[in-house]
Order: C-alpha cells, then structure tokens, then sequence
C-alpha cells in the first residue's frame, strides 16, 4: 500500500505542471497576437489628392500646395513629409514634428535632411494644414522652400506624406513649377 501511495504525488505534481505550462503559453500567446495585431493595422487612404509648385516672383525658392481631396482623415502629429527636390536642388527633406508649433514657420526642430525650406515668419501660410491637428478632405498642406533651392520652369519636386504610425505613404505626388 506504501509503494502505491508515493506514485500519486509525482502523477499530481506532472498534472499541475502541464497546467501551469498551458497558462502561461495562453498568457504569453493573447499578449503576443495582441501587439502584432495592432502593428499590422492599415494606414489611411486618401483616394485623390492634387498639389501646385509655384515659383516665387522676386525669390528663388517655390511654394508647395498638396490638397486632400477625399479619403480618410489623419492626425497630423502623424504625419512626415519627405520632399525630395532633387531635380531642382540635389536636396532632400523632411518636416518632422508635427502640427509646427513655432507659429508660421518652420524651424530646425521641424526638419530633418537638407536645410531646404524658408524658415521666415509667414512660411507656413495662413490654412496651412501643418499648423492644425487633422489633416482631412478640403484642407491644404502648404509650406515653402528657401533660396538655397532655386526652382525653374520645369523643375519637379516630389512630395510623400507619410503616415509614421504605420508607415505607410498615402500621398504621394510629383510636381512639376510653373
């Protein structure tokens, strides 16, 4: 009776090993599907946009206009926008740091590449939607570039708005100054 009765305790101790075993995986696993899940959410879709790049009468650099025409809203502390003017300038940037919260202008905080856009008061005109919160249908990005990157007639630059949290480009446009 003694040899039979120590065989219950190592079955016992097994069965509540398997147990906890089988927790914790769940644990781990809910925690594990969960964080890749919200990872691998879309980003926004915005199914027209247009845009301007105008030169500047008197100033060398341009002014850069990117409509939302439809499609989905964003949160513009979202958002980054990578111009490359490499046809123009050989420069490329992008404005960080979003919604710009010097004012009208953009800083050095709120840029991170080539020094390429007009850092004067002003150079975030009024309804420009990088001094909002949202971005959304009807409303403008507009900003300027500086001197340093001289526009001619038949200069492209190329804009991509990018959405950081899920890394996505739900705009992207090339423009050509007139």
């Amino acid at each position: 009776m003694s040899s039979s009765s120590r065989a219950v305790s190592p079955v016992i101790a097994n069965i509540l090993l398997v147990a906890v075993v089988v927790i914790l995986a769940g644990i781990v696993s809910t925690f594990a599907l969960g964080f890749i899940d919200g990872t691998n959410q879309p980003g926004p879709i915005v199914g027209q946009s247009s845009g301007d790049l105008m030169t500047q009468d008197g100033f060398d650099g341009g002014i850069v206009r990117i409509n939302h025409v439809s499609g989905d809203t964003m949160r513009v502390s979202d958002m980054e926008i990578v111009v490359d003017a490499s046809s123009a300038c050989n420069k490329r940037s992008r404005i960080v740091n979003l919604p710009a919260d010097s004012g009208q202008r953009i800083t050095d905080s709120n840029y991170d590449g080539d020094d390429i856009f007009d850092q004067r008061f002003g150079s975030l005109p009024d309804g420009s939607a990088l001094l909002s919160q949202e971005y959304s249908a009807g409303d403008v990005i507009v900003f300027r570039l500086d001197g340093e990157c001289p526009l001619d007639s038949g200069d492209t630059v190329t804009v991509r708005v990018v959405h950081t949290p899920t890394n996505s480009v739900p705009i992207k446009i090339t423009l050509t100054a007139t």
